[in-house]
């Protein structure tokens, strides 16, 4: 459990009030963060994951309950520095762990050449956080996907796989025993970007995808996605409030799953 006491000796980021009343709002409607939960924080070291870093370490020191942190950062096995956000994590408190995978090593063997690389690394990526907390017995994997996020994984799943699916606030994955929570799931990626220049930090960005050492083609459908929703915000301002809106105001018997019907 966290030492509130020990917290109070390191320095505190700057936080929008904005982004701490979504965070709080979020936690209380799904339920996200309680009394003696374990909770994990996989840590890119990238600016939606930092932005969750400092707010959760900000809930540990307020909230009405305790729960322990550990951000945890996946070496992919591919010599890359990681000594800037654990210097970042020492400086500010953030309990941190760096654990060493193979991915790199391996993804030569699984990925065709010219082929995309997304899915694959992120799949990984999340066994790696998986196989962490299971047998560091955490109860709780926090993950930094915000709106724009849920927004462009709906499109894409509509346009390129037939599916209607966005994510969810919180799910469990029963394989490994255990809850993953979405805490900035109603926050814009703007927000992310001023908090890490309002504070002058140095973020990891695409640089340290594994995908830039292979012969891969970089990702066009994401990149595409996210231009057309931004073209979409200019002519409609209120969009993204749409988008929360909608996310929570389902209407399943509206659509043609003959499961449903079946039920």
């Amino acid at each position: 459990m966290s030492d509130r006491r020990a917290l109070k000796a390191f320095p505190t980021a700057k936080l929008s009030k904005k982004l701490i009343r979504t965070l709080a709002q979020t936690n209380a409607r799904y339920h996200l963060i309680g009394e003696g939960d374990r909770v994990m924080l996989g840590l890119s070291g990238g600016k939606d994951s930092l932005t969750l870093a400092h707010l959760l370490l900000r809930m540990q020191r307020i909230a009405p309950f305790e729960f322990e942190l550990l951000a945890v950062t996946v070496d992919y096995g591919m010599g890359e520095d990681l000594s800037g956000v654990a210097e970042h994590c020492r400086r500010y408190g953030i309990a941190h762990h760096i654990e060493k995978s193979n991915i790199f090593a391996t993804a030569a063997d699984h990925i065709r050449p010219n082929s995309s690389f997304c899915s694959y690394f992120s799949r990984m990526r999340r066994g790696v956080l998986y196989a962490v907390a299971k047998r560091l017995g955490f109860t709780t994997l926090a993950l930094a996907h915000h709106l724009d996020d849920a927004a462009e994984s709906f499109f894409m799943n509509l346009f390129y796989n037939g599916k209607l699916r966005a994510m969810a606030p919180v799910y469990r994955s029963e394989e490994h025993d255990l809850r993953v929570i979405r805490p900035l799931i109603k926050a814009r990626e703007q927000q992310m970007a001023g908090f890490v220049a309002e504070n002058g930090f140095e973020t990891i960005g695409d640089e340290a995808c594994p995908a830039m050492q292979l012969p891969v083609k970089m990702p066009h459908a994401r990149a595409e996605m996210k231009e057309w929703l931004a073209n979409l915000e200019r002519e409609r301002p209120e969009l993204f409030k749409q988008f929360a809106r909608g996310f929570e105001n389902l209407h399943v018997d509206s659509f043609f799953d003959e499961g449903l019907f079946k039920a």
